[in-house]
């Protein structure tokens, strides 16, 4: 097979952070083995009113070894005919899409039955989500119409696996989430707590990522309450500093609210803007344990980041996040509530740092990225 790929989905000039991050290391292991790369992202990736955030582009330069097109318009049918086009002519033995909203259907699923007919490309999926955390009007057509033309499918945890047969018979792999080992290295937290203005010695846990109801970040801290009042009947318990770092993808006024109602202000250390990719390492770095609260969920990136930063991992038992947690050994996982994410912090703080780290290491050499590729280019070779 010609070592030829082409990857239709986010990159820069979007920020980083999740599918953007994720199809940049791709493409950069794909090089590094030797393909040719080419990267169709979007002009236009979601009107303005669908999209959460404050801005969706990147302030940071293009990366400087990816060949990207900045050119399909997720909303214009005249564009999707036109990059249809393009691509098909490329004639690469590979065309790798992701896959995480419906709403990227009728867009993605015209170019790649154009694409499909020149009898030459395989079209591979790596599909993040197939039923979407906050559900719409027409979901399971726009999915319907989407997995059409994929000759085969990749998803990033078994939820998504089991969903995808509602839809689809095809061939599909699931492999764990590669680690994100492109943030920065591991340094000293006190280095790192130096550069965000925070306490040498406090006891710190981390909740990362864009803030959604889904994510449980109201039950983390209500977990906060119960661990101030139970260290101020026993001052002897530890009580945890909070840092809640990402931007809000809604409205912050009941958080905000929330926080001042338990009474928990002075527990908690707030950036909640936008945390672009050279800065994820200073608050990785800075913490003692990862916290995800999530009321539901298919994977989380933000679980082989803390595995590349080796820090000990607290999940909820929902979705595919305690497929990566390996109970006192990776992390704890816990049920989705306040009383039971308390008991886990209390657990993690009760074992210490150290005792996680021998497993959180060996570990990281089953997350690899080049099982991904390996596993893409055997798919694509298959009849």
């Amino acid at each position: 097979m010609q070592k030829e790929l082409i990857l239709i989905g986010t990159t820069w000039p979007f920020r980083g952070g999740g599918i953007a991050s994720f199809n940049e290391r791709l493409a950069t292991a794909f090089q590094e083995d030797g393909f040719k790369v080419t990267i169709y992202t979007f002009s236009l990736q979601y009107p303005s009113f669908l999209f959460p955030g404050k801005s969706q582009y990147s302030t940071l330069p293009a990366p400087s070894n990816l060949t990207i097109h900045v050119s399909i318009n997720s909303i214009n049918p005249l564009n999707w005919i036109k990059m249809g086009r393009i691509i098909r002519a490329k004639k690469a033995p590979i065309v790798l899409v992701r896959y995480w909203l419906p709403f990227m259907g009728a867009c993605l699923g015209t170019i790649l039955r154009i694409v499909k007919k020149n009898k030459v490309s395989k079209i591979i999926c790596i599909a993040d989500n197939i039923i979407p955390h906050e559900k719409r009007l027409g979901d399971e057509s726009l999915t319907k119409y989407f997995v059409q033309p994929i000759d085969a499918f990749i998803t990033l945890s078994k939820k998504v696996a089991i969903d995808l047969k509602l839809y689809t018979n095809k061939k599909a792999f699931t492999i764990q989430h590669p680690l994100y080992d492109h943030f920065g290295e591991i340094m000293d937290k006190k280095m790192a707590r130096q550069k965000l203005g925070l306490p040498i010695d406090e006891p710190i846990i981390l909740f990362f990522g864009f803030i959604r109801k889904y994510k449980g970040l109201d039950l983390l801290l209500q977990a906060m309450a119960i661990l101030q009042f139970e260290h101020e009947s026993n001052p002897q318990k530890i009580m945890p500093k909070l840092i809640i770092a990402g931007e809000f993808y809604e409205e912050p006024t009941y958080y905000n609210n929330l926080i001042k109602s338990l009474g928990i202000q002075k527990n908690i250390y707030s950036f909640t803007n936008f945390i672009p990719d050279n800065e994820v390492q200073w608050y990785l770095n800075a913490c003692d344990f990862v916290i995800q609260p999530y009321r539901n969920a298919t994977q989380s990136g933000v679980t082989p980041l803390a595995y590349h930063f080796e820090k000990p991992i607290l999940v909820t038992n929902v979705g595919a996040l305690p497929e990566m947690v390996f109970e006192d050994k990776s992390g704890i996982v816990t049920e989705p509530n306040a009383e039971s994410i308390a008991q886990g912090i209390d657990r993690l703080y009760e074992l210490g740092e150290a005792h996680f780290l021998n497993h959180l290491r060996k570990s990281k050499e089953k997350y690899s990225w080049e099982v991904l590729t390996y596993t893409i280019v055997a798919l694509a070779k298959q009849p």
